[in-house]
């Protein structure tokens, strides 16, 4: 199994528990706020180890909800 499987796996338990809600989810501005400032960083080649890992971590998160949301939608229109 891998990671994006368990990935997938999970996003489908989520959009199951309420299609709507999952749909409707929207990243906290504050947090979307931090990403963009970390990937500047990255670019600028200014990111600490740690932000980096930061970075990471927000851009697991942001995959597993953008397929919830999918797998949503898909409940959604079914």
């Amino acid at each position: 199994m891998t990671v994006t499987q368990v990935f997938d796996d999970v996003a489908v338990l989520l959009a199951q528990m309420d299609p709507a809600k999952i749909a409707a989810l929207k990243a906290p501005k504050a947090m979307a706020t931090r990403v963009e400032v970390l990937v500047n960083k990255k670019k600028e080649g200014q990111i600490t180890t740690e932000e980096s890992a930061e970075l990471e971590r927000f851009l697991a998160l942001d995959m597993l909800i953008n397929l919830a949301k999918a797998r949503a939608h898909r409940l959604l229109a079914a």
